[in-house]
């Protein structure tokens, strides 16, 4: 049976561990930093030297590590598409802003281990020539920014953070920045739009890539908290040795944040891909199964912006068979290995790692109408097909659990969702469209009774001829 593996989280629920830097030091931290700075220049069989920094950008690309921020990209890929020619500066940017719903994990992180999080932080600038960084935290985490700047504080009494860093003639400084509680400010360059001072307007790509640029105009790397976490795991065991971790294309370990209708809701951290979904519901270990008495209904894998699963689906996935060709075979729900490529695979995707079940309970009209409100109410406003559009979505959705709904109402939400999935700067969009498109597909049945038994109480209670309140109803615009 799948157990954790713990390697981020190794230390942060140990009875009398700390967030304190003593305790961090006792446990062996910056040790890997020490290492790090210390490196010598390789010397390549051809006669070229390979600098202590490229060294490190090739670690972090052979483990194959991928984001933990939901896109799941290639970390070493992105670092290697910054402009080191340009001759301006290069910024890395942590983002800790961990506002996807249903997502707790880099939370773990910053109040539990910070310390971690600044050793991978710093990891990463010496190995792309950052000498300032910003930590992005999420405006809710108030405690958690006085965590970090106690923590940075520290860092640079011991001379982590600052001028010639142990010596090595390496400068860096580290600032936290908090954000004023906006989902949009997730979105990579939402979020420098905002650590510039203006209004969270994610920018158009090309030409505004983060890596060419970013931050005032200039190179920069966006990086999530658990993903530079992983770079000093990476460091201090060797790409080779990391990708042995998880499954192929799928290396490293993972937190995951379980929620919903489940006996054990937490975060766990294990092997990418060595558990399945049924095994995170389910065993003892993980989300420990459902509430007694109850069936599964539903699950969202990645966060609310995810596709949802409806429970009992099968999947046909492409696999390689034993002599090496690609076959296809059919999988149920909770077979489904988790991890990037075989949840995308099947039509979702893990995102930033939060799975939310929803048991037979559920009213799955209300469960969407919740997420449609959300992110109704998240649209930065600068891209007419979301910030129209999720209102109207919205509006549908609450007239259809609140008595006024219609039969037709399913296919008016369809319509909609249609229209804005691909029309938007950034992926908020998709983030606001993908939940009703499956919502609504996987369960058209429950919307279209829910609507259909409205109709007929309205029809049965008030005589001949519509009211205001159902010409109201019908209209596109409500």
């Amino acid at each position: 049976m799948p157990q954790e593996y713990r390697l981020i989280l190794k230390y942060a629920d140990q009875p009398g561990y700390t967030s304190d830097l003593d305790c961090y030091l006792r446990h062996g931290g910056y040790e890997v930093l020490r290492k790090s700075l210390a490196l010598p220049p390789k010397v390549l069989s051809d006669g070229r030297n390979i600098s202590a920094q490229e060294q490190i950008r090739d670690e972090v690309m052979k483990s194959g590590l991928r984001g933990r921020g939901g896109a799941g990209f290639s970390c070493g890929l992105k670092w290697s598409f910054v402009d080191r020619k340009s001759g301006k500066p290069i910024y890395l940017i942590c983002n800790a802003d961990e506002s996807e719903p249903g997502t707790f994990k880099d939370k773990q992180i910053l109040y539990k281990d910070p310390h971690q999080l600044l050793e991978g932080m710093i990891i990463s600038c010496f190995a792309n020539d950052v000498h300032l960084a910003y930590l992005y935290i999420r405006g809710e985490f108030v405690e958690g920014a006085r965590i970090l700047n106690r923590a940075l504080a520290e860092a640079r009494a011991k001379n982590f953070l600052g001028k010639s860093i142990l010596g090595r003639g390496y400068d860096l400084e580290i600032y936290v920045h908090r954000g004023a509680g906006a989902y949009i400010c997730g979105e990579e360059t939402g979020l420098i739009e905002s650590l510039e001072g203006k209004r969270a307007y994610p920018r158009i790509k090309p030409p505004y890539f983060p890596a060419v640029l970013g931050l005032y105009l200039c190179p920069t790397i966006v990086n999530n908290v658990e993903t530079l976490c992983a770079v000093k795991h990476i460091v201090a065991m060797g790409g080779a040795e990391f990708a042995k971790l998880g499954t192929p294309n799928n290396t490293g370990t993972r937190i995951v944040s379980i929620s919903g209708h489940v006996k054990k809701p937490g975060y766990y951290e294990v092997e990418v891909g060595k558990a399945t979904l049924g095994e995170l519901i389910n065993d003892p270990a993980f989300g420990g199964g459902l509430r007694d008495g109850r069936k599964l209904k539903a699950v969202i894998p990645g966060g609310s912006s995810a596709k949802v699963f409806k429970a009992g689906e099968k999947f046909k996935l492409k696999r390689k068979a034993p002599d090496g060709q690609m076959t296809t075979v059919e999988v149920d729900l909770l077979d489904l290995p988790y991890d990037f490529d075989t949840i995308q695979q099947a039509g979702s995707m893990s995102g930033s790692g939060a799975i939310i079940v929803m048991d037979d309970t559920t009213d799955i009209a209300e469960a969407l109408d919740n997420i449609a409100e959300f992110y109704a109410h998240e649209s930065c406003g600068q891209c007419t097909p979301c910030r129209e559009g999720s209102l109207w979505m919205a509006k549908a959705l609450h007239r259809l659990t609140h008595g006024h709904g219609r039969q037709q109402d399913a296919d008016y939400l369809l319509h909609i969702a249609k229209n804005i999935q691909g029309r938007t700067i950034c992926a908020f969009g998709e983030a606001c469209a993908w939940p009703v498109l499956s919502f609504v597909n996987k369960f058209k049945d429950e919307f279209e009774a829910k609507g259909a038994a409205d109709e007929r109480r309205r029809s049965g209670s008030s005589g001949a001829g519509p009211t205001h309140e159902m010409k109201i109803a019908a209209s596109p615009l409500t």
